[in-house]
């Protein structure tokens, strides 16, 4: 890119596949900077060989593969973080590796949050339209007959028929309105600002707190395992994975995890204490800490809460469906009966 403008960091399937491709390599005893230079071979986009390109220069210059990564600007603090643990422990084709893993699980996250919302909006959105060419186009043909058979709508009917004819008015002003709604809200989830409020309202919402919460344990477990599988003490693990949950509820456990820590407690008794984790889990890293399999204990804890996830939101759109099909279509009920059943009544007066 040119200028000063920051460049788009990599989203999640793609530092999945850098860091899947990276730990292969190194499985095969090939250098970062060799693999780095086999990557740039295959790259099919000009962005990707521009960064692959860029990494490789640095490489070159002599510098870590840490500090080569961080040049192209596209990668997360997180990742560059873990980079260089890795590489500081010898262990950067483990840490990669995780780092694959991780961003999969992200991505997958992600994607089943996006399915939940996608699918009722639609749903709510074609109701809506039904409901419009209702009140503005159907309604008023209805209204001259009453006025042609002398009589007139009240009622429910009548207050939908004044809607219509407000909607019809102002039809333009609406459009407008309403395009630079739907338009500050996709630049909003495009922006990391934009994206972190509305994570932090889908945070508090009554409706999906409970998914959020669970999601964000799952990320703390998850940055846990990786962090401590890469040689971290529970301390170092926990100021690192403090960054990553981005959950102000989360952070705040995890700041009283550890005051609970240097006052004594246990890592196990802390996260109890703390409610990041179930008694059941906080039992099961007890067992894990004294047997020094913690990190596993922490991956099975985020496989369980990646589970309790989908399990969730399978469970919130098959109540939400439904749910908002019944509402719009009594809605449409409504309409309908308040329109025919006068109707029906003057006709059979008139009979």
């Amino acid at each position: 890119m040119k200028g000063n403008k920051p460049k788009k960091l990599l989203n999640n399937q793609e530092l999945s596949m850098f860091c899947d491709q990276i730990a292969m390599i190194l499985n095969a005893g090939i250098s970062p900077m060799e693999g780095i230079s086999i990557m740039l071979e295959d790259a099919t986009t000009e962005e990707g060989k521009e960064i692959l390109q860029k990494i490789l220069d640095k490489c070159n210059e002599g510098d870590t593969f840490h500090h080569s990564v961080q040049a192209s600007e596209v990668f997360p603090k997180y990742a560059l973080d873990m980079i260089e643990i890795g590489e500081q422990s010898g262990k950067l084709e483990e840490v990669m590796r995780a780092l694959a893993f991780h961003y999969n699980r992200e991505e997958n996250v992600a994607r089943g949050i996006k399915s939940a919302v996608t699918y009722p909006m639609l749903i709510v959105g074609m109701m809506l339209i039904v409901i419009l060419v209702l009140v503005i186009k159907v309604l008023p043909i209805f209204n001259d007959v009453f006025k042609q058979l002398g009589t007139e709508m009240t009622g429910f009917s009548k207050g939908m028929l004044d809607f219509g004819s407000l909607v019809s008015r102002y039809a333009l002003a609406i459009v407008i309105v309403t395009a630079v709604l739907v338009a500050g809200i996709f630049i909003l989830t495009k922006t990391r600002a934009g994206r972190a409020k509305l994570r932090g309202f889908l945070a508090k919402f009554v409706a999906t707190r409970g998914l959020y919460d669970k999601i964000a344990a799952g990320r703390f477990a998850s940055g846990m395992a990786l962090t401590m599988s890469a040689g971290l003490d529970t301390d170092e693990s926990l100021a690192m994975v403090s960054n990553l949950v981005d959950n102000s509820d989360m952070e705040k456990k995890i700041e009283m995890s550890k005051e609970l820590m240097a006052r004594g407690s246990s890592f196990a008794d802390a996260l109890s204490t703390s409610g990041i984790f179930s008694n059941m889990y906080s039992r099961m890293i007890s067992v894990g800490y004294r047997t020094g399999s913690v990190d596993r204990v922490l991956e099975k804890i985020a496989v369980g809460y990646d589970e309790e996830v989908d399990e969730k939101m399978t469970n919130l759109i098959s109540v939400l469906e439904p749910t908002l099909v019944i509402i719009l279509s009594v809605v449409v009920c409504l309409i309908l009966l308040s329109v025919m059943l006068p109707l029906m009544g003057v006709m059979g007066g008139i009979g």
